[in-house]
């Protein structure tokens, strides 16, 4: 390509980018003017950072550099300042704008806790085979419960209570023994030189605590 066909498709291209950001309003990389208008204005990328750089220096757009990227935006001092019908027009469509994103906010909301309702939920597949786990639990428990039903060997409530006594006769004389075993040790043991381990290791006795036994509890 000539020199005189570059220059003719450098300004070309500045003037698009310029009309491009003017009417957005907006900032812009390099990258993404290239995107929107490659494909209607078949820029080239190249052609694109070159025509923003020179408009930036020529000082009819602004550029600001974020790290390692450069943003492009309209100079808003050569802007057409908007009137105060403008303005409110602009405010009104803010407002009816603001309204709708709110309405789709809620929307979203309402969505999100739906779809977390229903991941939730059993589908109905599992909720079949939960059905059939409850039946097949059901009718052990009616099988068990007529078993028990028809059994003759039911303890009856006299038999019940005179167990009841005996357990408690033994419960206190188990008491009552263990504690006269205790004092009578513990008077032996006033006089003995050794230790209390020692002496039942001598002796041979064997404790409840050795057996892991405990004395039940009185009810």
């Amino acid at each position: 390509m000539s020199k005189g066909r570059e220059a003719a498709a450098g300004g070309g291209a500045s003037a698009v980018l310029l009309r491009y950001l003017r009417e957005q309003n907006r900032p812009y990389s390099a990258q993404d003017a290239f995107g929107n208008l490659q494909r209607e204005h078949g820029l080239g990328k190249a052609a694109v950072v070159k025509a923003l750089e020179q408009l930036a220096q020529q000082g009819h757009v602004r550029e600001k550099v974020y790290g390692k990227q450069k943003i492009y935006f309209a100079d808003q001092e050569q802007l057409p300042a908007a009137s105060d019908a403008e303005l409110r027009g602009l405010d009104g469509e803010i407002a009816a704008r603001s309204g709708q994103l709110q309405a789709l906010q809620q929307s979203c909301r309402h969505m999100e806790a739906e779809l977390k309702d229903l991941n939730s939920s059993m589908t109905t597949p599992e909720i079949a085979r939960e059905i059939e786990v409850l039946r097949k639990d059901c009718a052990s428990y009616t099988e068990k419960l007529e078993r028990i039903k028809s059994a003759t060997n039911h303890v009856t409530p006299e038999e019940k209570e005179k167990v009841c006594r005996e357990q408690q006769l033994y419960r206190r004389e188990w008491r009552r023994r263990k504690r006269m075993a205790t004092e009578l040790l513990d008077a032996i043991l006033e006089g003995y030189p050794k230790s209390k381990k020692q002496f039942f290791e001598e002796v041979g006795i064997e404790t409840d605590e050795d057996h892991g036994v405990e004395l039940p509890a009185t009810t």
